[in-house]
């Protein structure tokens, strides 16, 4: 009886631990859905892995001087360049970085050498943003004035063939898109998704964001969420985008790999959060990168297409040698030899915007080569003229209005 006693104490407090330390990294909020999510079907033929390199990219992290901005800036386009240059894909293509610049941060000597890098190649620039206590009223007029600033003195952001609208991806500074923090902090509106979509945004790309608390359910997903305006987090989880489906709700959500890293486990025993986060203190390992690709994320019926989107913030002086020299320079040559054979794996380097494309094709039925759909529904981005001919206003004051 004393031994049973004792077994039971001892389960109890080892279930009491692992509570904790659950409720310590929030994994609450989608370690459930991540152990339950099924297993990717198996793919006929060769799996095409489509890389996507996002970049929540801050010239000022630290609020430093503009002599240190400058000298983030400027290594980046130099060392990037050397190091992206040594790297092709199956379609020929250098690696592609996608510089996602916070509105807050403007300067537009930074944007002019960003501006150039892609001009060459190398990538392209989408929005990103930081904010706090904001309206829907500010936030409409703030992002309205930065997608054309963008736009009309950089060249980036492409216009939607239909409207006319400017369009463009985002990453939510703090990770906490539709005010999704617990403490309603860096955000403060609850209707973030609409307003989103109704500015132009063809998809998020925020997540993962654990162990941060606005880490959502639904977890490895491309999916639609659809906006309550009355609350916050509607995004926790939506419709998964499939072959043959049609867009539904208010904002494409993008995901990246999140799961246990169980080869890389803290003391040997504890498994590390695999966030595909790429920094000095999580550098892009070969089982890191076969966890990206068996992870699987895929648009429904086309397991075939998988989306490896990792992330990292750029500008700091910590993480650059690993984000511009050798770490990432391996991981591109691993991506090159483990998965570009042909005959099991085809890789693609690709934008935040030509993953969208893709993943648009999928839906649409699209099938083969991925490569091919780079720009399926938005062209590259370039300085072009409103197109007035349709009667609409790409970003209109109508919106301003309504925000």
């Amino acid at each position: 009886m004393i031994a049973l006693a004792f077994l039971t104490f001892i389960l109890l407090a080892a279930i009491a631990l692992v509570t904790i330390a659950i409720r310590a990294r929030n994994m609450q909020y989608w370690l459930w859905g991540y152990l339950t999510r099924s297993k990717p079907p198996k793919a006929d033929g060769p799996v095409h892995v489509l890389f996507c390199f996002v970049d929540h990219f801050e010239p000022n992290w630290g609020r430093v001087d503009m002599e240190t901005q400058r000298r983030r800036v400027d290594r980046w386009c130099t060392d990037y360049r050397a190091m992206a240059s040594r790297h092709r894909d199956a379609d020929g293509r250098m690696p592609q970085h996608s510089f996602f610049y916070p509105e807050e941060e403007y300067v537009e000597e930074h944007l002019d050498k960003l501006a150039a890098l892609c001009a060459d190649g190398y990538g392209e620039i989408e929005i990103h943003l930081h904010h706090d206590n904001d309206t829907p009223e500010n936030f409409v007029a703030t992002m309205d004035r930065f997608n054309r600033l963008l736009h009309e003195k950089h060249g980036a952001l492409p216009r939607d063939p239909a409207t006319g609208q400017l369009r463009f991806a985002f990453i939510h500074g703090n990770w906490c898109l539709d005010n999704s923090r617990a403490d309603g902090r860096w955000c403060g509106i609850d209707n973030e998704l609409i307003l989103l979509r109704e500015l132009g945004c063809y998809a998020d790309f925020t997540l993962p964001s654990a162990p941060s608390d606005t880490q959502t359910r639904m977890s490895n997903a491309i999916y639609y969420a659809t906006d309550d305006p009355h609350r916050c987090k509607s995004h926790d989880t939506g419709e998964p985008m499939r072959v043959g489906g049609k867009p539904v709700g208010d904002l494409l959500i993008i995901q990246g790999p999140l799961g246990l890293n169980w080869k890389d486990r803290r003391f040997g025993i504890v498994p590390r959060i695999e966030n595909s986060d790429v920094r000095k203190g999580c550098p892009p390992s070969r089982t890191r990168v076969d966890q990206w690709v068996r992870t699987g994320i895929h648009v429904e019926g086309r397991p075939e297409w998988v989306f490896v989107k990792v992330h990292t913030h750029g500008t700091q002086e910590r993480d650059m040698d690993t984000l511009l020299g050798k770490p990432v320079d391996d991981m591109h040559a691993y991506l090159e030899s483990a998965y570009n054979d042909g005959r099991n794996h085809v890789l693609h380097y690709v934008t935040a915007r030509e993953m969208y494309n893709i993943a648009k094709a999928a839906e649409a039925g699209m099938t083969g080569d991925p490569g091919l759909y780079r720009d399926f529904e938005l062209a590259k981005p370039g300085k072009s003229q409103p197109v007035d001919s349709v009667g609409t206003d790409p970003v209109g004051e109508s919106q301003i209005a309504a925000g």
